[in-house]
């Protein structure tokens, strides 16, 4: 492969870490080399422009936004705005470019911020607050927004709640900016859902449940004025006879390819693989396997879906892996790589 990749790391800044690092990625090796360190305060989720030339965080002050060198993938700080909220979790961009999605985990918010064509961003366009009691008092007494996502037609927003076991989907009036809600996908009690994801061809969703330590697929059609999601199958996500009170599933992600989908499961520490069937888009697990660490918080594939990297928030580490397809193995490629409380990482080719 001759384009050049790079890898970004966003970690928690309560401790050594002072930001996100930036990583050269050899894909043929499977490994990261660190460059360098942007500093930047509780960099908890990152995510980068359709155009590529612009990246997103998580901040204290709310969102910031920096510019990608085409060269080198290098950040510089173009400004932050204030998110009128908490502290949030999880960002995602619309195909329009227009928008910009943050879920706050800690106040339950959804909000939406517009983006400037120069980079800059704007004013908050919308914030909902979600309600209602959940279903674990000691912890889920109220909502957590773990994840926004827009549905693959962009006519939808999927924010998932982890707090009450729902994912609210809200339809966007481009005209006053403004989030509708349009429906509610109610999840099992106690299950805890933390991550949406959908199949390349647009089909099917995979929904992550932290508590069940379980992944529900659902076939997904846009419809006239509501989405359809029918669940059509429930697969766990960890290895077999192990103490599932304690493991709470949390990262999950598709090889660029389509045809597998990976999860992540602390407590167990493993990472899980499944083959997807390209017609029914159900799944069939491979292996649920140990990755060196504790607390994997979130995966990311390799351009060539040959190797896999975990961040181990627990350890304050990255391990990364080689994929036997055929033998159904992971195979570690040398030391965990020190880094202190790793919440995210994102691989991204240059120059796109």
């Amino acid at each position: 492969m001759g384009e050049k990749y790079v890898a970004y790391v966003g970690t928690y800044t309560h401790g050594s870490s002072i930001g996100i690092h930036l990583y050269d990625v050899d894909v043929e090796e499977g490994t990261l080399t660190e460059r360098k360190v942007i500093p930047i305060n509780n960099s908890s989720d990152i995510c980068r422009s359709l155009n590529g030339k612009y990246m997103y965080s998580i901040a204290d002050e709310g969102v910031a936004v920096f510019s990608v060198d085409e060269e080198d993938g290098d950040l510089c700080l173009i400004n932050k705005v204030d998110i009128d909220g908490m502290r949030g979790c999880y960002l995602s961009v619309d195909q329009s470019g227009r928008y910009l999605f943050v879920a706050g985990y800690h106040d339950g918010k959804v909000t939406v911020v517009h983006t400037h064509q120069d980079g800059r961003l704007g004013s908050v366009m919308d914030g909902v607050f979600h309600k209602g009691l959940g279903s674990v008092a000691e912890r889920n007494f109220r909502p957590h927004v773990n994840c926004v996502i827009p549905t693959p037609d962009n006519k939808y927003l999927c924010a998932v709640d982890n707090g009450i076991d729902q994912v609210k989907i809200y339809k966007i009036n481009t005209r006053r900016h403004k989030l509708q809600l349009v429906d509610i996908l109610r999840c099992e009690r106690e299950s805890g859902p933390r991550n949406l994801a959908f199949s390349q061809n647009g089909k099917f969703a995979y929904l992550l449940y932290e508590l069940t330590n379980e992944v529900d697929v659902f076939t997904y059609e846009a419809g006239s004025n509501v989405p359809v999601f029918e669940k059509i199958q429930t697969i766990s996500t960890t290895s077999d006879n192990v103490d599932r009170a304690h493991d709470a599933a949390s990262g999950m992600c598709l090889s660029n390819d389509g045809k597998h989908l990976f999860t992540s499961t602390a407590g167990d520490n493993t990472v899980a693989m499944y083959t997807i069937d390209p017609e029914s888009g159900l799944l069939n697990k491979e292996f649920a396997l140990p990755i060196s660490g504790e607390y994997p918080k979130d995966i990311a594939i390799f351009p060539d879906d040959k190797h896999i990297a975990v961040v181990n928030h627990e350890s304050n580490s990255i391990t990364t892996f080689t994929i036997d397809y055929e033998k159904k193995l992971l195979v570690q490629k040398g030391r965990p790589m020190q880094v202190e409380t790793p919440n995210c990482i994102l691989i991204t080719q240059m120059g796109v």
